[in-house]
Formats: C-alpha cells, structure tokens, sequence
C-alpha cells in the first residue's frame, strides 16, 4: 500500500487543522492506519491509531481530547482532525500502516507516506 499525506500547515495556537492520508495499492481496508509525528531534534512519536475496521482508536495522552482520527475505507483516506493545536503540536506529522503488532511502536509499521508540516504559532 502506498500512502500520501497532506493538509499540514501553519496555524495559530488554538486553531484546527485536518489532516488526510490517501492510500492506494493493495486493499486499504485490511490495515490499520496510525499517525506518528516528529519534531525537530526528537524522535518519532506516537499520535493516534485507528483498527482497520474503523472501531477502536488510540491516541498519545499528550493529544487525547484534541484530535480525532477516522477512516474511510470506501475513500481509502484516512483523517487526523487536530482542534486546540498547541506550538508543542509542532512537528512533521507522518501516516503509517499496519497489519497488526504494537501499534504504538513505529517499527512495526511497514507503510509510511512521506510526511505533512504542521507548525503552530503562539
């Protein structure tokens, strides 16, 4: 499965962003789709994660209650809606897929897009 990554940006503290992730090659729906993000100087980390079946999600506590992620596998895309961004939010954000393993863990991802910038300003 190839993966695309879009809709980072720059905006003020506070504001939203809504991040997508296009997926195409092989069938989208039986991997699990998680987004990771890495800031300059830090290693990458763990955002949110959602099941191929678009049930259960995961989420980092640094971003619990401000992001939601979802898919739509009729679209192949899945979404990360980002509200109450902070500058500590600053970071590429990258979308990952899997089949299974510990999804927090970026190594156990096979797929990844190529990264969108989100800068949030104070």
């Amino acid at each position: 499965v190839q993966l695309q990554a879009s809709g980072g940006g720059l905006v003020q503290a506070g504001g939203s962003l809504r991040l997508s992730c296009a997926a195409s090659g092989r069938a989208f729906r039986n991997y699990s789709v998680a987004w990771f993000r890495q800031a300059p100087g830090k290693q990458r980390e763990f955002v949110a994660h959602i099941y191929w079946g678009g049930g259960a999600s995961h989420y980092a506590d640094a971003v619990k209650g401000r992001f939601t992620i979802s898919r739509d596998n009729a679209k192949n895309t899945g979404y990360l809606q980002m509200n109450s961004l902070r500058p500590e939010d600053t970071a590429v954000y990258y979308c990952a897929a899997q089949l299974g393993g510990d999804y927090r863990l970026p190594e156990k991802y096979g797929y990844w897009g190529q990264g969108t910038q989100v800068t949030v300003s104070s």
